[in-house]
Parts: C-alpha cells; sequence; structure tokens
C-alpha cells in the first residue's frame, strides 16, 4: 500500500466531493431566496448528479485508454467553478447551467481517481473505503460551510466557496512529483490501456458482463434514494416538521457524515469478514432505516433514522466499487466510470419525478415511496455473486516481468 499516495488522494476526493455536497446544502437557500418549487429543485439536483453520472463512463473510457491523470484536479476546479457561478446566477436557467457544469467537473475527477486510488490501496478494502471516505468528509462539511456562507454574506459571497479548491489545486501542483508512479515496478496500474483479451485470457482474469450487469441494476436502486434523500432531507425538517434552516443543515450534515463512518466500518467488515458481508449488512439495514425517515414525527427520530440510512448506505460502498473492477478486470476505468457514473444516474434523472410527486402529495408520501422502491434492489444485492479479489503477483525488478504485471492489473 502507497500510504502518501493514498492520503493525497483521498485529500483531493474531499474537495472533490464537498462541492456534490455544497449543491443539496444550497436549494433550501435557493427555495427560500429565489421561490423554486421542490419541482425546480430536484432539477437542480438532476442537474448535478443526471449530468454528472451520463458523462462519467466516458471519462472512464479515457482513463482506460491512456493515463490522464490531470483529469484529477481540473474536475475538482471545474466543480468549484460551477458551483461558484450557480450562487452567482440571477436566474433558473443559468442555475442550472453552471449546476450541471459543475456535475461535469465532478464527473471527470472520479473514474481516474478511483483508478489511481485502488492501485495505491492494492487489493485492501480498508484501503478503498479511506479513499472513499475522503468524499462522504467532504460530503459532510459541505452543509456547514454553505450556511456558514450564503447564511452570512448571502448569495454574493459564492466566490468564497472556491477556497478548498484552489488550495488544493496549488497542492496538487507543488506535489504533482511525488504522485507519479516511479520505476517499472510502479508504472500506473490500473490507470493504462486495457490489456489484450489474450494477455487476460492467459491471467484467467475475463471480464463477467452478467454479474457486472447484476451490480450496476442494484446500484441504480441504490442511487435513486440516495440522491432524492439527499435532496430532500434538509427541506422534510424544515417543512414537515417546522425547523429551521440551520437545522435542516444539521440533519443533512448528520446524514452524510454517517456516510463516512459507514464507508470505514464497510471497509473494515469487508476486510474481516469478506465484502459481501458489507453488501449485504448495508442493505438490509439500509431499508428499514429509511422507513424511519419517511415515519419520523419529530425532528430527533428524523436525524436518528437519517443517521442510521447514510451509515447503511455506505457500508457496502468500498465493497461495491472494487466488486466492479473485479467484475471487469480488464476495464477499471470503465468499471469505476458505469458504477460510479450511469448508474447513479438513475437518481439525477428520477429527482424531478418525486419533487414533483412532493409538491403535488407532500414529502412524506415521497419518502414512502421511495421506500417500495428500494425493496428490489435490497433483494438483488443479497444475491450478489462474490468474485475472488485480485492480488498482484510479487514484483520482479526486471522491466519485461514488471510490466506484464502491470498489465494483469
Amino acid at each position: 500500500m502507497k500510504k502518501g499516495q493514498l492520503g493525497f488522494l483521498t485529500g483531493t476526493h474531499a474537495v472533490n466531493d464537498l462541492y456534490q455536497g455544497a449543491i443539496p446544502a444550497m436549494l433550501p437557500f435557493l427555495m427560500s431566496e429565489r421561490h423554486y418549487s421542490y419541482a425546480a429543485v430536484s432539477g437542480l439536483a438532476f442537474a448535478a448528479s443526471g449530468v454528472s453520472s451520463l458523462f462519467q463512463p466516458l471519462f472512464g473510457v479515457l482513463s482506460d485508454r491512456k493515463p490522464r491523470t490531470w483529469l484529477v484536479p481540473a474536475g475538482f476546479v471545474t466543480a468549484a467553478l460551477g458551483v461558484v457561478a450557480a450562487g452567482l446566477s440571477g436566474n433558473y436557467v443559468a442555475t442550472w447551467l453552471c449546476v450541471a457544469l459543475a456535475g461535469i467537473g465532478i464527473a471527470a475527477y472520479h473514474p481516474p481517481a478511483t483508478s489511481q486510488a485502488r492501485a495505491a490501496g492494492g487489493s485492501s478494502q480498508k484501503a478503498m473505503s479511506v479513499f472513499s471516505v475522503g468524499g462522504t468528509v467532504g460530503g459532510a462539511v459541505a452543509p456547514a460551510l454553505v450556511t456558514l456562507v450564503i447564511g452570512s454574506a448571502g448569495f454574493d459571497g459564492s466566490y468564497l466557496l472556491a477556497a478548498p479548491a484552489l488550495v488544493m489545486a496549488i497542492l496538487w501542483v507543488l506535489k504533482g512529483p511525488w504522485m507519479r508512479w516511479r520505476g517499472h515496478t510502479e508504472a500506473t496500474p490500473l490507470v493504462t490501456a486495457a490489456p489484450t483479451a489474450s494477455a487476460a485470457n492467459g491471467t484467467g482474469r475475463t471480464d463477467d458482463w452478467r454479474a457486472f450487469g447484476h451490480l450496476v441494476a442494484v446500484i441504480i436502486g441504490w442511487s435513486i434514494p440516495f440522491v432524492t434523500v439527499t435532496s430532500l432531507v434538509s427541506l422534510h425538517a424544515q417543512r414537515e416538521l417546522g425547523r429551521s434552516a440551520a437545522a435542516g443543515a444539521a440533519v443533512l450534515t448528520c446524514y452524510t457524515a454517517a456516510g463516512a463512518v459507514g464507508t470505514l466500518l464497510g471497509g473494515w467488515v469487508g476486510d474481516r469478514y469478506g465484502r459481501m458481508t458489507s453488501v449485504r449488512v448495508g442493505y438490509s439495514v439500509a431499508l428499514p432505516a429509511l422507513l424511519g425517515i419517511a415515519w419520523a414525527p419529530t425532528f430527533p427520530a428524523l436525524v436518528a433514522s437519517a443517521a442510521l440510512f447514510g451509515t447503511a448506505m455506505f457500508v457496502p460502498f468500498a465493497a461495491q466499487v472494487t466488486l466492479a473492477q473485479d467484475y471487469l478486470p480488464n476495464r477499471p476505468g470503465t468499471a469505476s466510470g458505469l458504477t460510479l457514473g450511469l448508474a447513479m444516474a438513475a437518481g439525477g434523472l428520477c429527482s424531478p419525478a418525486f419533487g414533483w410527486l412532493a409538491d403535488s402529495s407532500g414529502l412524506r408520501t415521497t419518502f414512502y415511496a421511495l421506500l417500495v422502491l428500494f425493496v428490489g434492489p435490497v433483494v438483488m444485492a443479497i444475491r450478489l455473486p462474490d468474485r475472488a479479489l485480485y492480488t498482484p503477483e510479487p514484483q520482479s525488478p526486471e522491466p519485461a516481468e514488471a510490466t506484464s504485471t502491470g498489465s494483469a492489473q
């Protein structure tokens, strides 16, 4: 495990996903100051998650064909620019386009960064969970940062939200040489072009598209309640339970922070008991937790249910990423792009529909509808097949053998 590289990539993940989390944190302010409807703010959630997810597979394919490490800083800087511009824009269309730009930046970041993190962490589930938790920490910090900036300075102070990306971009420039893989034995594993079919057959590492398709279906079912709860749980606290904007931000923070706990817990469970255990436990607990969000009669009950739901939803997260890459061992960037991208698009694509449902029938009805929809993915997740984790062969100092080993990854 290359701890320095993994740690630095985890920091970039925190910054990138801070901007992913900033968008839902801005929605209550947009509703109150610009008088947007539930459908309108759900449309912004689609611009962030849906557009981002549709672009992410493309960036995954590009990462498989040729190393493009520059996409990592370009991604989080673009995300920051989109969020800042959305805060400063004056009408809904401009805001939507700016949020979509932020989503594209987020999409550009994930496939190359995830492939590099898998290479730095080897076959450890805990290593991938550490990288993943960087994103959930960033998302957890976002509501507090947005509330602090916009709550005190208004949308005119949105430019202050660019500070984390600026700092990390400077660190990337300073630490760029340190992030490069050195020597023949560390030649950009998992971010090089995919190996040939003969090489794959020679190592027994063939792509299992059938199992991968089942995993994508599960993640689609995961993304719909995740994106919808993220965009509406703060409003649920304010509109249904009569709490303040700060309280709404607090429940969103608890929800996203719980995801960090769940990600680390899932990595530990995956290493100790097998990654399929983390998948099955996570989905089994998430279902009743979502029921708690829909039912919650008081604010403490909502906070507790949201925290449990956030934890449970992210227990399988690291396992799903590595499982996707092991289903498609010869196309790790594509696997990351499809599972983190196209599958996640379903959440953004369905978000406007749930926004319209909330406008017409209320938030509680919306959460109960999510609960019914979530039953199918839970059953499918429990039945997912495992695939043996790939452990790299011992590295040889000779260039030819090192290159072969890198190709096997």
